[in-house]
This record gives structure tokens, sequence and C-alpha cells, in this order.
């Protein structure tokens, strides 16, 4: 299923990635620091989503109370209650 996540409180703008079966097969941020984002959508790529979730869920950027690691811990969940 592909989904699109507008973040909140981040240089990125969007989230958007594909979930099967609860595994993450795709992930691309529109804006934000691209080295940074490329590199943790290619750590996720084939992850289960929980586990993702897990891992990146509240990690701050700066003085921030979120981050874009955060922010797609946040879609993923989202995305997860709104399929059962």
């Amino acid at each position: 299923m592909e989904i699109t996540y507008n973040t909140q409180g981040t240089c990125s703008k969007q989230i958007h990635f594909n979930l099967e079966n609860g595994i993450i097969k795709s992930v691309e941020f529109v804006g934000g620091c691209n080295g940074n984002l490329q590199g943790i959508s290619r750590l996720v790529e084939g992850m289960e989503a929980d586990k993702a979730i897990e891992r990146l869920s509240g990690i701050k950027c700066g003085f921030k109370q979120t981050s874009c690691p955060d922010q797609l811990a946040r879609a993923l969940k989202k995305a997860i209650e709104e399929q059962a």
C-alpha cells in the first residue's frame, strides 16, 4: 500500500512509503537533509514496520520535539492502525 504522510515540525514536508504485510518496501522523504534521509530510507527498507517504529520513535532534532525519523515512526504507526 502506497502512503503519503504530511510531516509536522521538521524540515521535510512529506514522507511517501510503501508498506506490504507489515514490511517497509520503500521510503522517500520530500525536503529535509537529503543525504541523511536517503540513508534512513535505505536502512529501514525491508524492515518490519514495528521494529522501525521501536527504533525511531522519540528521536529529536536539536531543540525540536520531533525529527524526520520520529515522523517516519509516527507515519508507520498511523498506517498500521488504519489497516487494522
